[in-house]
């Protein structure tokens, strides 16, 4: 076997498609390249490591170290139970090319996806299962919250179900992610591609973070790529890079339908993708053979549940009449990205929160629209000084005129005038500028002048005259 593996390397010059299953083509020998590739990029068709740190898949997995909800909970996990193979708390298993291609070989029995193993994916793989293994901890965790609804809507759009393993590479499993180039949610959806297959975008809403609502845009995204390329690593291709890139490739390659045959001819980033998917798709079935267990995510997705909203609240109003924990609402519905939920009597909200609060939201749901919060009250205070601030404006003074006649034109008090220019006599004269405020400023009173509001006491009868 050994030798029959070497005798394989030698018939690929660069040892990239060793052990496909479906007989793959090779890539294009490297004088065909040179008018195509510079001499960087030849060099990384061979070189696992360098389409790894090409790939976005290092900045997902970084970002998902940052999710703070995980938390003992529901998910039961016992690390001494899984570990059946008795390993080290830190011993990082090694196995040879052979045991992955054979364990990859029986995962594409079982899936319509033509997994393969080469040297890139090999290097994605140890990506998973050694340099970012704790972040490979976490995936597998929150695959607990949200793979059974991804493998609901997979089946209902009749997608292979191994599709779920996607959404580990676009983002892993964060459902807040954002990409350098704008792409949002579990999914990673672009705002042009998001508004082609429903997905609303305002202020207040983003429903690329909807996980639901974003799996659904990806199943019917996925079905049809695959109906205009009828083959899988084609369609993860497109949805990656999109369409035209894909098609540019097929061009360029002799208009061969095929991943492995355009990989050259593809973006540095797509060229890691597919490698990614399988090796995800790999580690996330042989976790256990490497050692890695899923960390605790906090609460099932099937541990909540949704409620109706049929008016504008804020997240706060719900954690102060219901209870239920700010971290909860927020980590559960990415999709309101200002903790504000912008539903109406003709177009309800969904919230969902944990399943023991949805009888009690609906207990109070009215309490709960008339509630302000504390910090909309702190909110109303502000606004109120500030709109007594802005509510002043500025009278010029017109020959004839005296404070009493100014007071009596805009409904306010001679002393309250004095008050709110400082003055300390009734002596004004023409072209002089006196604030006035509509309101009776409460704001501007709290600066008066006890000296200025007696002087003023006995004239405030009759003013002065303009002379």
């Amino acid at each position: 076997m050994k030798y029959a593996y070497l005798i394989l390397l030698l018939l690929f010059p660069f040892g990239i498609l060793f052990a496909q299953v479906n007989d793959e083509p090779d890539y294009p020998a490297p004088d065909s390249l040179e008018t195509e590739l510079d001499e960087q990029e030849i060099i990384d068709l061979n070189s696992g490591k360098a389409v790894v740190d090409e790939s976005s898949v290092m900045e997902m997995l970084d970002l998902v170290s940052s999710i703070s909800y995980f938390k003992d909970i529901y998910l039961d996990i016992d690390t001494a139970v899984l570990n059946i193979y008795d390993y080290g708390r830190d011993e990082i298993p090694v196995f040879d090319d052979t045991v992955y291609q054979n364990r990859i070989e029986a995962l594409a029995r079982e899936t319509t996806i033509p997994l393969t193993f080469n040297t890139h994916v090999k290097s994605f793989i140890e990506l998973y299962a050694n340099r970012k293994r704790q972040q490979s901890s976490r995936m597998l965790g929150l695959s607990y919250v949200y793979f059974p609804m991804f493998e609901e809507y997979l089946a209902k759009y009749n997608l292979p179900l191994e599709l779920k393993y996607l959404a580990m590479v676009e983002s892993a499993l964060n459902p807040t992610a954002g990409s350098r180039v704008g792409a949002k949610g579990l999914w990673q959806f672009m705002l042009a591609t998001g508004k082609d297959y429903g997905l609303r975008v305002t202020t207040l809403l983003d429903e690329r973070y909807d996980p639901m609502k974003e799996t659904i845009a990806a199943c019917e995204y996925l079905q049809s790529l695959y109906a205009r390329y009828e083959d899988w690593f084609l369609v993860l291709a497109a949805y990656n890079s999109g369409p035209g890139t894909v098609n540019k490739a097929i061009l360029r390659s002799g208009g061969v339908r095929n991943y492995w045959a355009i990989w050259p001819y593809l973006p540095r980033e797509t060229r890691g993708y597919v490698p990614a998917f399988i090796a995800v798709t790999y580690l996330m079935n042989y976790a256990t053979e490497h050692n890695i267990y899923p960390v605790n995510p906090g609460l099932l997705l099937h541990g909540t549940d949704t409620v109706m909203v049929h008016q504008r609240i804020g997240f706060d109003q719900v954690n102060e009449v219901v209870g239920v924990p700010m971290e909860d609402l927020i980590f559960f519905n990415p999709q309101y990205t200002k903790q504000i939920v912008p539903a109406s009597s003709d177009m309800p909200c969904a919230l969902r929160m944990p399943m023991k609060y949805t009888l009690r939201f609906a207990q109070l749901e009215d309490s709960i629209y008339r509630y302000t919060s504390r910090a909309e009250q702190a909110r109303e205070v502000i606004e109120k000084k500030v709109q007594a601030v802005s509510d002043s404006f500025t009278h010029t003074v017109k020959k004839g005129e005296s404070l009493a006649s100014i007071a009596k034109k805009y409904h306010v008090s001679v002393s309250n005038i004095k008050n709110w220019n400082r003055m300390k006599s009734n002596t004004i004269h023409a072209g002089q500028k006196l604030t006035i405020y509509r309101s009776g400023a409460p704001m501007a009173q709290v600066s008066k002048s006890n000296k200025s509001t007696k002087s003023g006491s006995k004239s405030s009868q009759s003013g002065s005259t303009v002379k």
